[in-house]
C-alpha cells in the first residue's frame, strides 16, 4: 500500500529509465545492508511447503522468480531472495558489454500497466557479471540469461562463437541458462527465431551429447505464431533442450488503450506487462501442448497479480518471473501471488503446486 500510495507516484514523476535506475541503486544499498534485508524480509517474505518444487534437480521454494532484465548484470539478487522470490535470473548478459541504444529508450504505459523498452542489451559483459556473482551467497536458484552481443557486425559463425562465451561463463555459476533468441532491441534486429539459425546454435551447445550440461532453456518471443513456434519447438526437442521460456516482449501495439499518437511518439521498442498477459498465456499453452508436458515451462508476461499467476500456472507454468509488475505494483507483489497461489490451493483441497494443472484439467472435463 505505502508502494502504490507514495513510491510509485514519486517514481512515475521522473523519466521511465531515471525511475528505473533509482530503483536499481536502492535496491543495491539494500543488497549491501543486514537491517535492510532483514526488514525486507519480515515485511515481504512469505513462504510455504506447498509452493515448494523441485525442478532440474534444483529445489524452488516458490514459483515466483525475477525475470531477466530487472537485474542484468547481477548487482543485488541477495535484496530479491530476501522480498521471497525463489528464484532470480540475471542479464541478458552478452559476450560483449555494451551501453546499449541511445536515450530515452524505456517507457511506461500506465493505462495499460505496461512499459516499452529498447535499452539494447545494456550490460557490463559476461565475464565481469559472472565474477561479481561469484561473491554472491544465496540460498536460491540462479538462472543466467544470455543473448547475441549488441553488434550488427556479428553475423553466422561469429554470432554463434559469441553465444559460446557468454554460455561458457555462464556455466561457471548459473543453475540453470536460458538463451534469449528473441530480443528486438539488437542494432541488427535479427534474432535466431529462425529454425535453421536455430538449429545452429543448439548443435553447438551439444546439449545431447553432455548429460552433465547445465540445465538449458530456450526463451522465445510473445508474437510467434502456432506454425512457427511448433517448427522452432521441433528443433529444441530434436537438440534435448531441457525447458522453455514463455515469453519475451512483444513488438505489437494491438488493442492499447494508450493514445495512438502517444505510441508513434514513442516508437518501437519492446512490449512488456498487463499488455501482453493474454499472448504469454497463449504461448505457454502452445508449448505444453507441443511437448506433452514433458518438461518444465517458465511463464512471465504480464503477471502482476495471483490471479494473473494462476492463469500461467493453468495453462502449463511450472514457474513465473515478474518485472513489469514491480514498477505497477512495488515490492509486495511476490507476497501477493505466492499467498493468492496457495488460497487457490486449499480452496480446492491441493497439496501442493504442481496439483494445479491436473485441477484445472479435472474442472475442464
Amino acid at each position: 500500500m505505502i508502494y502504490k500510495s507514495l513510491l510509485r507516484p514519486l517514481l512515475f514523476r521522473l523519466e521511465a529509465e531515471k525511475a528505473h535506475n533509482t530503483t536499481l541503486n536502492f535496491a543495491k544499498i539494500a543488497t549491501n545492508s543486514f537491517l535492510l534485508r532483514t526488514l525486507a524480509r519480515w515485511i515481504y517474505n512469505y513462504q510455504s511447503q506447498k509452493l515448494s518444487r523441485n525442478i532440474w534437480g534444483l529445489n524452488f521454494h516458490n514459483p515466483v522468480g525475477l525475470a531477466a532484465g530487472f537485474d542484468k548484470n547481477g548487482q543485488f539478487p541477495e535484496i530479491m531472495e530476501a522480498i521471497g522470490l525463489g528464484f532470480v535470473e540475471i542479464g541478458s548478459i552478452t559476450a560483449k558489454p555494451s551501453t546499449g541504444n541511445p536515450k530515452p529508450r524505456m517507457f511506461r504505459l500506465p493505462d495499460d500497466h505496461s512499459l516499452i523498452n529498447r535499452l539494447g542489451l545494456n550490460n557490463d559483459g559476461a565475464k565481469t557479471v559472472i565474477k561479481r556473482l561469484k561473491n554472491k551467497n544465496l540460498n536460491i536458484p540462479i538462472g543466467i540469461n544470455i543473448a547475441k552481443s549488441n553488434d550488427p557486425t556479428l553475423t553466422g559463425d561469429q554470432a554463434i562463437e559469441d553465444y559460446l562465451i557468454s554460455y561458457r561463463e555462464a556455466q561457471k555459476i548459473g543453475n540453470y541458462i536460458t538463451i534469449n533468441i528473441s530480443c528486438p532491441n539488437t542494432a541488427d534486429g535479427r534474432t535466431f527465431e529462425d529454425p535453421g539459425a536455430l538449429n545452429d546454435l543448439l548443435s553447438a551447445l551439444n546439449l545431447k551429447s553432455d548429460a552433465r550440461a547445465t540445465a538449458t532453456l530456450v526463451k522465445f518471443s510473445a508474437d510467434l505464431n502456432r506454425d512457427h513456434l511448433e517448427q522452432l519447438i521441433q528443433v529444441c526437442e530434436d537438440h534435448r533442450v531441457h525447458g522453455y521460456v514463455a515469453a519475451n516482449t512483444s513488438s505489437g501495439r494491438e488493442a492499447l488503450s494508450t493514445d495512438p499518437r502517444q505510441l508513434e511518439e514513442i516508437g518501437g521498442g519492446g512490449l512488456s506487462g498487463r499488455a501482453i498477459a493474454g499472448r504469454s498465456t497463449q504461448i505457454i499453452r502452445w508449448i505444453r501442448s507441443m511437448i506433452k508436458g514433458q518438461k518444465p515451462i517458465i511463464g512471465v508476461g504480464g503477471i502482476d497479480s495471483a490471479e494473473q499467476a494462476m492463469e500461467k500456472l493453468k495453462a502449463g507454468a511450472d514457474l513465473l518471473q515478474v518485472y513489469t509488475g514491480f514498477v505497477y505494483e512495488g515490492p509486495g507483489l511476490v507476497k501477493n501471488i505466492n499467498k493468492g497461489i496457495v488460497r487457490y490451493l486449499n480452496r480446492h483441497g491441493l497439496d501442493s503446486i504442481h496439483q494445479v494443472r491436473q485441477e484445472s484439467i479435472s474442472l475442464k472435463s
